[in-house]
């Protein structure tokens, strides 16, 4: 009987992985790769469990882990062949601007760890936050209300509100106006 159980969980966990990696295949080169914004949007609600804010645009090749842990407000657009890991929730705000090309992380391995554990850390966008071409966002990552990260950084910690920050690390460099007021709107039927 014990043998006959432990059977059963192997093929369910094995399916489970099966079906895990099909969808993610399925989204990330067939979905993504659909030029209709409307359907893409109904599947990544529908499908995916993810929470899309209202006018929010996810351009063509947007790249996702898995299903759910992924949450974008409104007015806000992911640009062309970025990478959303949600291995761990990513959760972004309203008006929010990410260029092509971003990755945004939120799993790692710890390097200190004799067994090199993976570990997972959500990362937080908060509301009128830009952020540049080819930027790389590290898990664990908050970045403040209003803040700009420019192309190529690579943010390894928090970003506090209406800062600017470039470089490798990334650092601060100046702040930014704090009376933001702007609605983001592509509006694109296929992109």
């Amino acid at each position: 009987m014990k043998d006959f159980l432990g059977s059963k969980l192997y093929l369910t966990s094995s399916l489970n992985f099966f079906f895990g990696e099909a969808l993610r295949y399925f989204t990330n080169y067939i979905v993504n790769q659909v030029p209709s914004h409307c359907f893409r949007l109904f599947y990544y609600r529908n499908i995916l469990n993810f929470k899309v804010g209202r006018n929010s645009f996810i351009f063509m090749s947007t790249y996702f882990d898995r299903r759910d842990n992924f949450s974008i407000g409104d007015n806000s657009v992911i640009n062309q062949k970025c990478r959303i890991d949600n291995r761990a929730k990513v959760t972004i705000g309203s008006n929010v601007s990410i260029s092509p090309e971003v990755y945004i992380l939120t799993a790692d391995h710890d390097l200190q760890c004799p067994f090199f554990s993976g570990r997972k850390r959500p990362v937080l966008i908060g509301d009128y936050v830009f952020i540049g071409t080819r930027a790389l966002i590290l898990p664990g990552v908050s970045l403040g209300v209003g803040s700009a990260v420019a192309a190529g950084a690579v943010v390894t910690k928090d970003v506090p509100p209406y800062s600017i920050v470039a470089g490798i690390p990334a650092k601060f460099v100046k702040s930014r106006n704090s009376k933001l007021n702007y609605k983001i709107n592509y509006g694109r039927p296929f992109s």
